[in-house]
């Protein structure tokens, strides 16, 4: 009689012990539980908000809720990135951060609070969106060679257009200005699409874009496109020549976009979160409109939370000199 009671008493006991685990399982099992914030440090429209949103809505599918943009914007995208530094770290706040928040701001923000490569867990890239040269219809110059040639002669009489101190059209206008040894004025937007439509009505001469921006505009003449930064030609703009060919240093490098979450998320959350990325990133009709964006989406082997990591850490060795150069802080 007591062999049975023995083991009915083990078995309890076991049954008890289980439960924690059980219920940890359980919580990771059931995340999310309710929608998701992805915080977009800039305004509504331009690249990181629309690359942003088709994401998001992939992997709202995946998660099983609803993934809902917030548009946080200031101070070149840094008091977004506070915001999501500063979030629960429970998976139900994340951000969508770019090489300009999350690298190029160490240099330029002599007093910023956040550490981007120590403060925010990396969850993965999205894409990388290269930046273009495009200038205003009645620019007195046919192709980058001409161009070149007359900003270095009249470059004081110019304007170029940014969209704030450390977001990525001004970060690589520096790099530009730096390359050519050229000092237009430079003129800030607070987002992409008012700096286009100061380009295309003429308010400004050149304006350093992504194909986001230029995308209805090119082939009807509003604009000219001159020069692609990348390695390759860009199946969007077929005739357009990379700065390679050109030979315009360090603007090869295409701006990456890319998910984060606080420091202290729970690693099943993130494992969930960069999932569900990957999954968005697979699919055909997302990656279909990421491109048609100017997007090139990250191969497998670049995708997930250390490939971001080791991104974020080499482009902040790589901006430090090039802002120190240009000799520009944000305060």
């Amino acid at each position: 009689m007591k062999l049975p009671h023995r083991r009915q008493f083990l078995h309890l006991a076991a049954g008890a012990a289980a439960v924690p685990i059980v219920s940890r399982v359980a919580k990771a099992q059931a995340y999310p539980t309710r929608p998701i914030t992805m915080i977009v440090p800039f305004a509504a429209g331009g690249p990181s908000d629309v690359s942003a949103r088709i994401v998001s809505e992939h992997m709202s599918r995946t998660l099983g809720q609803r993934l809902v943009v917030e548009n946080v914007v200031g101070a070149g995208g840094t008091t977004g990135s506070l915001r999501g530094m500063r979030a629960n770290p429970d998976g139900y706040t994340i951000q969508m951060g770019h090489l300009g928040t999350h690298a190029i701001s160490v240099s330029l923000y002599p007093n910023l609070a956040y550490k981007p490569d120590a403060d925010f867990e990396p969850i993965g890239v999205v894409v990388h969106q290269p930046i273009l040269i495009a200038t205003k219809k009645d620019f007195p110059a046919t192709d980058i060679r001409e161009f070149i040639t007359y900003v270095k002669a009249n470059s004081e009489k110019l304007n170029m257009a940014h969209t704030g101190v450390g977001s990525n059209s001004f970060s690589y206008a520096l790099v530009l200005n730096a390359t050519l040894g050229t000092k237009p004025t430079m003129v800030p937007f607070g987002s992409n699409a008012p700096a286009m439509t100061a380009l295309l009505g003429g308010q400004v001469d050149y304006f350093m874009a992504t194909i986001l921006d230029i995308a209805q505009h090119y082939g009807s003449g509003a604009v000219k496109v001159l020069a692609f930064g990348g390695t390759k030609r860009h199946p969007t703009l077929p005739n357009v020549p990379t700065t390679v060919e050109v030979g315009l240093p360090n603007l090869d490098s295409s701006p990456w976009w890319g998910l984060f979450a606080p420091k202290g998320t729970p690693q099943a959350i993130l494992d969930s979160l960069s999932g569900a990325l990957d999954k968005a990133l697979d699919d055909e009709n997302t990656r279909k409109r990421l491109l048609e964006l100017g997007g090139d989406v990250p191969d497998k082997e670049m995708r997930g939370p250390q490939p971001l990591a080791k991104l974020v850490k080499s482009d902040i060795a790589r901006w430090t000199p090039i802002i120190k150069a240009a000799n520009v802080r944000a305060e």
